[in-house]
């Protein structure tokens, strides 16, 4: 149990906090005008002021005021939410891909922060911290016993502030102290690269304000390297979203003018709208159609993306749109199934609402909420088989989530789920023995990236196995 817990905490912190959002910071909250339920009004008054009289101790009014509106909108569903001052800059930096810190995309590993990447050109890049090293101590407070969100706020800060890390790198067996100062930090939530001559991979690891910018870099630079691809790799895998013009864009590169890209349905008038490709949908004010300009190749290059179960929101909506046209072959996992949009509505100038506003729909009418996008065709994580994926926690497993307006088989699917959980728990707890990370994406040892080139090429693709057939295989290898 200890296993699914973490994982799937991790993973409902990803989904939650990358949920799909129109940034329409408005002044006024929409519906102030309509009518106020004055008896359930009154009865809230009264209760102010029993707490602000009668609490053991004295209590800031405007803590309650915020906590009773926190307690109003997170009864909605899991992804409605109240932005206090520091919530709030915390979002924006989220969406903007700025923070400041010491650069560096991270996970964790036996309890210590395990570094998945230094940030090119950052503090932590230019300290010689690689990929695979272990953060044990944080300015001399043990690692072991924080959350990962706990370590990643310690190591946040000022700008031209210290912060001291004690690394541990496994692949030399030694560990060593590094000072790092505190900078503004651009996230790259993009990153490409020729896996082989013509073939290329492509990952967005969330969808930020600055993401059509680096994935257009990043496309063209593939084409500058080999204008003759023969295929790509769009990797979403556990792209929590972001940022919807971000996810029309994207679309937008591989998919004729014009088509559509997803529509939106809710109780305001203006939720009730067809995103499609074309540049009115996605460009903001005063900013380049930087999609116009790609190569003509990639709206007709052979191309398969990668999804799992931390695939969510605006990554659904890109592989939702290619699959529907029938431009990209989906592979990998059922994802999360978050079908559901956010808007923001500023209430002051360090306060904002985050309100669920509509579902969102494929091209063909399909709505994922709960339920997801099916891979074309299903693959396993590693060559053995799942093990992390089954831990996750999906949209469906959160508390008061939206049902899918279509009815479907969310029941069903849930108990699935919770079999194959309860098979694979079973079997950590046989082994004795702490979960392994996966391989890095996009490394030799990416699985699912194997099987996605095969897939480019006409050879044989792995698909994923039940238990008994892994079962089966494993007991033929040991004769």
């Amino acid at each position: 149990m200890g296993a699914k817990l973490k994982v799937a905490g991790w993973m409902a912190v990803g989904a939650v906090a990358g949920a799909l959002t129109t940034l329409q910071f408005s002044a006024n909250a929409r519906g102030a005008q309509a009518a106020l339920p004055l008896e359930e009004l009154q009865q809230l008054a009264a209760v102010f002021g029993m707490v602000k009289a009668e609490y053991v101790e004295p209590v800031d009014e405007k803590k309650l005021i915020n906590d009773a509106i926190a307690g109003m909108v997170t009864g909605l569903d899991p992804h409605s939410q109240f932005f206090d001052k520091k919530s709030f800059q915390e979002f924006k930096e989220g969406t903007s891909g700025k923070f400041v810190g010491v650069g560096i995309e991270v996970g964790m590993e036996d309890g210590f922060v395990r570094i998945v990447s230094p940030i090119e050109g950052s503090p932590a890049f230019r300290a010689g911290l690689k990929s695979g090293d272990l953060i044990t101590r944080i300015d001399d407070q043990p690692v072991k016993g924080l959350s990962l969100d706990q370590a990643v706020k310690r190591m946040r800060g000022e700008p031209q502030t210290k912060v001291h890390l004690n690394i541990y790198r496994k692949a030399e067996n030694k560990s060593f102290p590094v000072t790092i100062v505190r900078e503004e930090i651009r996230m790259q939530s993009v990153r490409a690269k020729m896996v082989e001559p013509g073939y290329a991979w492509l990952r967005i690891a969330a969808f930020q304000e600055r993401t059509v910018e680096d994935f257009a870099k990043k496309l063209n630079e593939l084409y500058q390297q080999d204008p003759k691809l023969k295929g790509l790799v769009l990797d979403l895998r556990n792209d929590p979203g972001g940022v919807l013009e971000g996810a029309i864009a994207v679309s937008a590169a591989f998919l004729p003018a014009g088509v559509e890209v997803t529509s939106t349905n809710g109780q305001l008038a203006e939720s009730k709208f067809s995103y499609r490709a074309q540049p009115e949908h996605y460009l903001r004010r005063g900013q380049p159609d930087l999609i116009k300009k790609l190569p003509a190749v990639f709206k007709t290059l052979p191309m398969v993306v990668l999804v799992n179960e931390g695939s969510a929101s605006a990554s659904e909506i890109v592989a939702g749109a290619l699959q529907d046209h029938k431009r990209a072959l989906i592979l990998g996992a059922q994802t999360f199934g978050k079908g559901s949009v956010q808007t923001v509505r500023q209430l002051s100038p360090d306060t904002a609402l985050k309100i669920t506003t509509a579902r969102y729909y494929t091209p063909s009418g399909r709505s994922i909420q709960a339920k997801g996008i099916l891979p074309d065709l299903a693959i396993d994580e590693t060559a053995e088989g799942n093990v992390i994926g089954a831990l996750r926690m999906r949209e469906a497993d959160l508390e008061k989530h939206l049902a899918n307006p279509s009815g479907s088989s969310e029941a069903e699917d849930q108990k699935a789920r919770e079999a194959e959980r309860r098979r694979v728990e079973e079997e950590l707890a046989k082994r004795n023995e702490p979960l392994k990370p996966l391989p890095e994406f996009g490394g030799d040892a990416d699985w699912p990236l194997q099987q996605a080139l095969n897939q480019l090429k006409g050879k044989p693709v792995v698909l994923s196995k039940a238990p008994l057939e892994r079962k089966a295989e494993a007991e033929a290898a040991k004769k």
